[in-house]
């Protein structure tokens, strides 16, 4: 128990004093929101009007796809730093790993969330069904 005394104590010391920055930074920082700083501002430019729609949920999960492959190919490098002393069960982990990478791309792309284009059919049918669909505050 005495071992882990050093690695407590630093992990009590961290918590501390980010408890303690957060703190003072919420309660002495100044607030006086102006409609500058409310502002939207992005990529060095203001907008001049509104979005014209908003984004579609795809990039969101194309953006999250990117992030779990990520991490898993950073998984991948560190294995391929230590390949020599990994053994048998080491390659059979890797292996089982990059089988469950592969399934895991097969599974998003059969599902669709690498496809960006609606079959021509899903499109119409998508349409129809919003013409016909009433008006926000219409009676149906």
């Amino acid at each position: 128990m005495s071992a882990y005394l050093p690695i407590a104590l630093m992990f009590a010391v961290v918590v501390g004093f980010s408890a303690v920055s957060l703190g003072l930074a919420r309660r002495l920082a100044p607030r006086r929101p102006t409609p500058e700083k409310v502002e939207p501002y992005e990529c060095g430019i203001v907008p001049l009007q509104e979005p014209a729609a908003r984004f579609p949920v795809k990039f969101y999960l194309v953006a999250m796809l990117y992030v779990i492959f990520d991490i898993e190919i950073v998984f991948l490098f560190a294995w391929a730093a230590s390949f020599e002393g990994l053994g048998w069960y080491g390659m059979a982990a890797v292996g089982l790993f990059t089988l469950l990478l592969i399934e895991t791309l097969v599974y998003v792309w059969r599902r669709g969330a690498l496809d960006w284009n609606l079959p021509r059919r899903r499109r119409y049918q998508m349409d129809a069904a919003a013409a016909e669909a009433p008006a926000p505050g219409e009676a149906a």
